[in-house]
């Protein structure tokens, strides 16, 4: 019986302890979701923004995994909070959302973006250095390519030339998909789809190694635009009305144009821009200069860096860049937590 009192006292403490752990749990903001972005200079951004609304402002993060669609579509249900690396206005569904108020393009994170279809300069010029010779030498054009289905020759679909794609999911699969059925070349070329962004790295980068043809869709900002000697193929002046044959899978006659012109933003859901006003006002202002983000980014590949340890290098190596974006207080905070 005299053990009562003090399993009295310990069964009080236990609860106030567990109502105590309870409040604090409820005090703590629920955690702000961002898009898990397959790409390097997606998946880069996402972790430099990341580690600003941590350190700067207190709030937690986390990421979630999906396609471009599926991404944009939970941001306009506010199931994502924020995409960091948004090519605004080149998906069905971003469009649809954006014209209902669901979500919303902040900034222009990174000036001078651009899209194509690309290949080694050495298809077309060849390289007395490592004795290649020219293998298309009147090849400008993405109409060139119907003479050349040979020299970018499938291994494993006898009689065509291999064309890589984006993987299944990105937007860009979309419209290349159109694009080659527009340009007269879904007859002459395999439609070949990587696994993953990191797929397609290695199927280019490996032709190049080797000196072999390669034909491919790609983007910038990313490493691989600063690693190697590349030709982009012209294609015909964008073309609003063309563009939207473009995006649309189902369409069955698309037009060929140049891919929208490049703008990208940070994307956030109409929630997460009504409640956060100063995590807005720091997104408009993210400016990330394309040759200090394609070094960061040929850095982190080179060394195989996660994104997280590749953003915290980039904001202990580049402070000058990203205080501009926030309040003093707000940056000293995020240089404490480097």
């Amino acid at each position: 019986m005299k053990k009562l009192p003090t399993l009295l006292a310990s069964l009080l403490l236990a609860f106030g302890l567990a109502s105590t752990d309870s409040a604090a749990a409820a005090d703590q903001p629920a955690p702000i979701h961002f898009g898990a972005i397959g790409w390097e200079s997606g998946a880069l951004t996402t972790e430099i923004l990341r580690l600003i609304v941590e350190h700067g402002y207190g709030y937690p993060t986390d990421t979630l995994p999906g396609s471009t669609v599926s991404m944009e579509v939970a941001l306009a249900r506010n199931d994502l909070q924020v995409i960091a690396e948004e090519w605004a206005g080149r998906s069905p569904a971003w469009v649809k959302a954006e014209q209902a108020g669901q979500v919303f393009a902040l900034g222009d994170t990174v000036k001078n973006a651009e899209e194509g279809w690309w290949v080694p300069a050495y298809v077309i010029k060849g390289d007395p250095t490592r004795n290649l010779k020219p293998l298309a030498p009147d090849l400008r054009s993405v109409d060139d390519l119907k003479r050349y289905p040979q020299v970018f020759k499938d291994p494993e679909v006898p009689g065509k030339g291999r064309f890589l794609n984006s993987p299944s999911g990105w937007t860009s699969e979309t419209v290349n998909s159109q694009k080659l059925k527009a340009y007269g070349l879904d007859g002459l070329y395999n439609n070949f789809r990587s696994g993953s962004g990191a797929a397609l790295d290695a199927e280019i980068g490996s032709a190049i190694r080797r000196g072999q043809p390669v034909l491919f869709y790609y983007w910038s900002p990313t490493p691989l635009m600063g690693r190697y000697d590349l030709v982009r193929l012209e294609e015909p002046p964008f073309d609003a009305s063309a563009w939207a044959t473009l995006t649309d899978a189902a369409n069955p006659t698309p037009k060929g144009s140049r891919s929208l012109p490049a703008k990208l933003s940070i994307g956030v859901s109409k929630a997460f821009r009504d409640a956060h006003p100063e995590l807005v006002a720091v997104f408009e202002k993210v400016d990330l200069p394309i040759a200090t983000l394609n070094k960061a980014l040929a850095r982190m590949s080179e060394t195989r860096q996660p994104p997280r340890e590749a953003a915290l290098a980039f904001l202990r190596d580049n402070p000058t860049v990203w205080k501009a974006w926030l309040p003093a207080e707000n940056a000293a905070k995020v240089e404490a937590g480097l």
